[in-house]
């Protein structure tokens, strides 16, 4: 067995450039032969020197002869050698030997020689494929263009951005040295380039439009649900550098407390079961209210008829965006922006009621306007108030008595001007608390110095309704239990974006380009509509685990190879994954799939590798 170097001219210009094989000596009838066992590729960059080392390595490794002659090689050549090993193993005619599959299968081994190689995770892997496969998102790239190693570098990319989120450099390495979805694809990963990870980012941003419409349409299609409701929200994220590359960069309020980081904005549109109509990326400075014509104007166009309701939160809710959808006859639930609360426990109804939960809600229709105002009431909510204020009132009383006793001593500020000023400050930065007070500085006109501080809570949280809050909505129709219950859909909103960015990679962003940042969001995006898939599913089975404990259960199944000597002399290769634990088959029974990940894999291999005739 030997490394080979062949000169092979370009069918588009003609250029020579050389290619490398792993060959072997065979004999024949017709004399000895050169056999290609695998073919390494253009850019195999070992020096001339290590060939015939890694080649000795890749023979014991194969035959099972890795004991008898030591073979010295560094990390990364022996990493290298047992790839190829593995690569020659798998390209070998399948073990025909002995019994049918799924019949018993009695061979002579020895124990002893027991070894296993090549562990490679495949739970989450499996459980993302069949997800990705259900939407039919292999046969849409398909559809769009995608070359087969094309196809195989974006489920790699939207695979890994599920299992192991991170920055497409570290998503290779986990494709190559960590993952089995290669096996389960049929595609051999450590011989794809880095660069065809970025290059999948920037194809599927060039289809995004066509992508979201396909697997929300096929979402509907496979869990028969009606688009009834629209959410809208934005969040953002930051990026690791200067981000003087991008256009979106840009210094804004990061909800992250990032923001001393450039920041992208991230807006989605979703329907009520939490699948996504359309996202869409805006810079990190963006006006959120002005981003809303622009993302539900192009959904009506696309999707012609009755328009759903929108449910917006406060920061989206103006009034020019509610006369934007009154004027495009949309029917709307948001949260109201005016500070007056109001709210009589007489007239309001209770629409829930549980674990010391209380939520009653007063119904006002305003007859000149059309409009329905809901004041809901919380008790939970009520208590976190009161407890916040009581809070701030304390740290507020501290500081003033701090500002008072410095009054009389050495070095502190005395000056009534001065006073007046930090009592100012004071009121500022304790505003929730300062509204219930009233403070009085004392002045001695003599001095010009302050010589005393009053202060007097005049009002409690209770007068200022604690617990209340107020939506708003031209849906007349529904009772008070209809409205709250679909306004509580915005808290679903909340839990996408903290999978997104928790779970599946969304921050930080480590891209300077516009496109492939705008690609790192829309890849997560549509890892998203995958997980998602897979909960909406389970949660019909009474399973409700977050996607990272999801994860978590799923760990640990792996694929592997076991290696045993036969009587004979021939080496015994078996690859298959490992047995699921009970957690895991619950899951995968859960899905309806397989909890045996790839195919069964038997190899058989003489010391000397058999000539073909």
């Amino acid at each position: 067995m030997y490394i080979r170097r062949t000169t092979i001219k370009s069918r588009r210009g003609g250029e020579p450039y050389y290619t490398y094989r792993l060959v072997e000596s065979v004999r024949t009838d017709q004399g000895v032969r050169q056999r290609t066992l695998l073919n390494l590729g253009r850019f195999f960059d070992l020096p001339r020197e290590h060939w015939a080392a890694l080649a000795q390595r890749i023979e014991q490794l194969i035959s099972g002869q890795r004991d008898l002659v030591a073979v010295a090689l560094d990390a990364e050549t022996e990493a290298a050698a047992q790839r190829y090993a593995a690569q020659v193993i798998r390209a070998r005619a399948r073990f025909e030997e002995g019994a049918a599959p799924g019949e018993a299968d009695y061979q002579a081994l020895d124990v002893n020689s027991l070894e296993l190689v090549r562990p490679r995770a495949v739970a989450v892997e499996h459980v993302a494929l069949e997800a990705l496969r259900q939407v039919g998102l292999d046969k849409q790239l398909a559809q769009l263009g995608f070359t087969g190693p094309q196809q195989a570098a974006a489920i790699g990319t939207l695979v890994g951005r599920m299992a192991a989120p991170a920055s497409e450099l570290a998503t290779d390495y986990w494709l190559k040295h960590h993952s089995a979805l290669g096996e389960l694809i049929d595609y051999e990963f450590a011989r794809m380039p880095l660069m065809q990870l970025y290059r999948a980012s920037d194809q599927l941003l060039k289809h995004k439009a066509a992508l979201e419409r396909y697997v929300y349409s096929r979402a509907k299609t496979l869990f028969a649900f009606d688009e009834v409701i629209t959410l809208y929200d934005l969040t953002n994220t930051y990026f690791e550098g200067s981000g003087a590359g991008n256009a979106n960069a840009a210094l804004g309020h990061s909800k992250e407390k990032r923001s001393d980081c450039p920041l992208v904005t991230l807006a989605l549109v979703l329907d009520s079961s939490g699948f996504v109509k359309r996202s869409e990326v805006f810079s990190g400075n963006a006006s959120e209210p002005k981003t809303l014509a622009q993302m539900l104007g192009t959904l009506a166009e696309q999707a012609p008829g009755e328009p759903p309701t929108v449910v917006l939160d406060a920061g989206i809710a103006t009034e020019e965006n509610v006369a934007w959808l009154v004027e495009h006859h949309h029917r709307y639930l948001v949260v109201s922006r005016k500070r007056h609360r109001e709210f009589n426990p007489d007239e309001a109804v209770v629409i829930k009621e549980q674990n010391g939960l209380r939520i009653q809600a007063q119904r006002v229709l305003n007859a000149e306007s059309g409009e329905v105002a809901l004041y809901c009431h919380s008790s939970q909510r009520e208590a976190k108030e009161k407890g916040m204020a009581e809070l701030f009132a304390k740290r507020f009383e501290n500081a003033l008595e701090k500002l008072a006793s410095g009054l009389q001593r050495k070095g502190t500020v005395k000056r009534y001007e001065k006073v007046l000023e930090r009592v100012g400050r004071l009121k500022q930065r304790y505003s929730r608390a300062a509204q219930y007070y009233t403070v009085n500085v004392e002045h001695d006109e003599a001095s010009g110095k302050a010589c005393a501080i009053h202060w007097q809570r005049n009002k409690t949280v209770s007068d200022t309704l604690p617990g209340v809050y107020c939506l708003r909505t031209n849906q007349t129709q529904w009772d008070e239990a209809t409205l709250w219950r679909t306004y509580t859909m915005l808290t679903d909103l909340e839990a996408v974006f903290r999978c997104l960015k928790s779970e599946l990679g969304l921050r930080p962003v480590y891209h300077h380009k516009t496109e492939r940042v705008s690609g790192h969001l829309f890849i997560s995006v549509l890892a998203y509509h995958l997980v998602h898939t897979i909960r909406f599913q389970l949660k019909a089975r009474d399973i409700h685990l977050s996607w990272q404990g999801l994860r978590r259960q799923l760990a640990g199944q792996e694929r592997v190879t076991v290696e045993l000597k036969r009587a004979d002399g021939k080496t015994l290769h078996i690859r298959k994954a490992s047995r699921a634990e009970p957690r895991q088959q619950l899951i995968y029974d859960a899905l309806g799939i397989s909890n045996r990940p790839g195919k069964t894999e038997k190899t058989l291999i003489a010391e000397r590798l058999p000539a073909t005739v």
